[in-house]
């Protein structure tokens, strides 16, 4: 596989289906949760982004929170074979774009979230602080 598909890799918004989030999950090492319960997730988030590669999903995040000043980044999941090709960054930057368009505060936003172990130098390497419950980066908003 080419080490740069980022060229190649599609985001679309809100089409996740709940069986495909418990897929992803398993896949990528993450406990399996009820398809219900990942339907009532999607439901309840503000926007959740796939990853598609030729027209298969590779990638996954959602975005949760108030809408308004707080936003959490949450399932930032890319299949094992298609990690440290650019995909998760794409993703996080696609769901801060989200947050900063759409806060309205006038000022700043948070956006935090918890990284799975071990991944906290991708979010470091974002801007994100680590802290000891998770992370977070202020955005001033222009």
């Amino acid at each position: 596989m080419d080490e740069n598909i980022c060229g190649e890799i599609r985001l679309v918004d809100n089409i996740l289906k709940a069986e495909d989030f418990v897929r992803l999950r398993i896949k990528a090492g993450f406990v399996e949760v009820p398809v219900d319960h990942a339907k009532k997730a999607l439901q309840n988030g503000l926007i959740n982004v796939s990853a598609i590669y030729n027209g298969e999903l590779v990638g996954m995040g959602r975005l949760v929170g108030d809408g308004a000043m707080y936003w959490y980044l949450q399932e930032i999941i890319i299949l094992p074979q298609f990690q440290r090709k650019g995909i998760g960054t794409m993703i996080v930057n696609h769901l801060i774009d989200y947050a900063k368009a759409n806060s309205i505060t006038g000022k700043f936003t948070i956006i935090g979230g918890v990284s799975a172990k071990g991944k906290e130098p991708f979010y470091k390497k974002m801007g994100f602080e680590i802290i000891s419950n998770g992370l977070y980066k202020m955005i001033e908003i222009e």
